[in-house]
């Protein structure tokens, strides 16, 4: 099976047409291809008074550590993104060996991640990592499942390892959002699993939203407060986070979960 990561770069304030791809095949049977350099250009033919621009890549996952099944590394790996003598966008922890290679200086201002998309397959159980504020500690989320047999479906989402929120009759409550805390940050829960209930198997999924910070429906029921897992989805419940020590970054997860056979 091959592997790849691709970085995408739209157009100024999201212009999707003037979007431009670079994808990079890391082909798992040589060695030397999980360490590599590219160069592409930013498409600018729909405005022929604008030049083409070069962006050069370099990548190095040689050694890269992953967590679990999550396709993402973890540790020891770096993606660097130069553009105008600068490294734009840096991924990993092997900083130094990237300016050392790049041989080009640190951006002005550090990149930020807004989103993070993951697609899993699983049966019943679906796992993936998330990092809700400016700390490096990396909060692990996991989904699961029961939706055939004789007994109404159910669904649980934990994080670390806690069941936040539990959900009964879910052919009923198939959507939904609450505002759980987690290290006394608020997180912001959304599902829609209609596609695991109401279709075929394999012709849909189900989607869940990870989102810090608390809604515009919740602003107004801070200071409420709640204790044990939950069994509502029909609107949202929060509990005060007044003593949070740590900044909530502007972030979003997005996972896609497919059930297999």
């Amino acid at each position: 099976m091959n592997i790849s990561f691709s970085i995408i770069i739209d157009g100024c304030e999201g212009e999707m047409e003037r979007q431009t791809t670079c994808k990079v095949e890391l082909k798992p049977w040589h060695f030397w291809s999980k360490k590599g350099y590219k160069s592409f250009e930013m498409d600018h033919n729909k405005v022929p008074e604008e030049s083409s621009h070069q962006l050069d890549l370099y990548w190095d996952l040689r050694s890269a550590k992953f967590a679990g099944s999550s396709p993402e590394p973890c540790s020891d790996y770096y993606v660097a993104l130069v553009s105008d003598e600068e490294v734009v966008l840096l991924l990993g922890d092997f900083k130094k060996k990237a300016y050392k290679r790049t041989k080009k200086r640190p951006a002005l201002v550090d990149a930020i991640q807004s989103l993070k998309k993951e697609t899993v397959y699983a049966k019943k159980s679906f796992a993936t990592r998330a990092r809700f504020t400016e700390s490096k500690w990396e909060h692990d989320i996991v989904v699961e499942s029961s939706t055939t047999g004789t007994k109404d479906p159910e669904m649980w989402i934990s994080i670390d390892g806690i069941v936040l929120i539990h959900i009964k009759n879910l052919q009923w409550k198939f959507r939904g959002n609450e505002t759980v805390v987690v290290n006394k940050t608020p997180i912001q829960v959304l599902w829609d699993v209609h596609a695991w209930l109401f279709c075929n198997p394999g012709t849909g999924y189900g989607l869940f939203i990870f989102k810090p910070g608390v809604s515009e429906m919740d602003t107004d029921k801070e200071g409420s407060n709640r204790s044990g897992a939950s069994d509502n989805s029909c609107g949202s419940m929060f509990y005060s986070t007044q003593s949070a020590q740590t900044k909530i970054v502007d972030f979003c997860l997005l996972l896609q979960a497919w059930k297999t056979d």
